[in-house]
């Protein structure tokens, strides 16, 4: 029968603002007993779920051999996100400072539970409490900092900020932006928006399905970071300027969605051929080109709802640049014995600025 009991922490609760964490000290051996390490993925229904990156288990093995080594010491907390069923009872106190109070943490363990079901989630620390659990080590106490999660948006808001200040990947923060609550530093709140419409093209039915990069579509082969570009610019300054509220930085996510598919369905199937090479073999699904189609699409249809456009003339108008483009073969004719080789055009601000201004001429001739 597996054990259920108690267990039971000396901590202090620190009052920060309205928001209150737990510092105690665990033994890394049990982290694994009440603590889940929820990995990012998409169920059946493609919603996203977990919030951390995969392990590196060359990481966790150079960790682990260090802890197994005289002195070892990991003097770095991991940070657990509880829900309400841990609490703290406080110890009978005195003193003038307010914002400390010593007591006693108590975190129910039950070993039937799966990950889904443990009363924490391990925020920061993975790799760290990994190796502890595989290291040959009878018990190894770690410094711990937790506090309690209203839930896994919240819980992937204080992911992003607690990783902030590491090299975390972004693709994993792209993903998850569009899924978080709370305070976030400017630059990736501004990306939010663009972020969930990303989710939404490679989530949906259109030539996008399953073709960006990202943590949970691996197989994906154009970059998120481009695609991610082009939506920012266009929720911005251009197309899908229209549909934003400048105010508190929403939009209306539905407008913007039937208004890219509107654009990209046609130019993936007039490029037919272009369209389905992975970015080593087109310059249309490499970065280069998905920003520069993207300021043709700004172009043509700025201003303009998209029940409004005249989506018949910028078919014909996108049907006329097939002669002007090199996406997987021949050359580039930018004018002034400027003829690069199809393939030479990079992801650069100068090559993204070249054949924006070469599109944008031609659609507007």
């Amino acid at each position: 029968m597996a054990d259920r009991y108690e267990l039971k922490l000396p901590a202090l609760k620190i009052l920060q603002g309205t928001k209150e964490i737990y510092c105690f000290a665990v033994d890394g051996k049990k982290l694994h007993d009440f603590a889940a390490v929820s990995r990012i993925r998409r169920d059946d229904q493609k919603r996203l779920q977990g919030y951390q990156r995969p392990e590196v288990l060359s990481h966790i093995r150079s960790i682990r051999r260090y802890l197994e080594s005289e002195g070892a010491m990991l003097p770095n907390a991991v940070v657990l996100a509880f829900d309400e069923r841990v609490r703290f009872e406080p110890a009978v106190r005195s003193g003038d400072v307010k914002y400390s109070i010593p007591g006693e943490l108590i975190i129910p363990v039950d070993e039937s539970l799966t990950d889904d079901e443990k009363p924490a989630w391990l925020v920061d620390g993975q790799q760290r409490s990994a190796a502890i659990r595989d290291a040959d080590l009878a018990e190894f106490p770690v410094a711990a900092v937790g506090f309690i999660a209203s839930g896994q948006e919240e819980q992937r808001s204080q992911f992003i900020l607690v990783n902030s200040t590491k090299p975390l990947p972004k693709g994993l923060v792209y993903e998850l932006l569009p899924e978080t609550t709370g305070q976030l530093p400017r630059s990736l709140a501004r990306r939010a928006l663009a972020a969930r419409l990303m989710v939404h093209l490679n989530m949906g039915d259109g030539p996008f399905s399953g073709r960006i990069s990202s943590p949970t579509s691996p197989t994906g082969d154009i970059k998120d970071n481009s695609v991610l570009k082009m939506l920012e610019h266009s929720i911005y300054e251009g197309a899908l300027y229209q549909y934003r509220n400048a105010t508190d930085g929403t939009g209306d996510e539905e407008l913007m969605l039937a208004h890219l598919l509107a654009f990209w369905r046609p130019v993936a199937s007039i490029f037919r051929e272009a369209w389905g090479k992975p970015p080593k073999e087109s310059r249309l699904t490499h970065g280069v080109g998905i920003q520069a189609m993207g300021f043709v699409m700004d172009r043509l249809t700025a201003d303009v709802p998209v029940d409004k456009v005249d989506w018949d003339d910028v078919r014909a108008t996108l049907r006329a640049l097939e002669e002007h483009v090199a996406w997987t073969s021949g050359k580039w004719n930018f004018g002034d014995d400027h003829q690069p080789n199809w393939n030479s055009l990079q992801n650069t601000s100068k090559d993204v600025r070249l054949l924006s201004s070469y599109l944008q001429a031609l659609v507007s001739a």
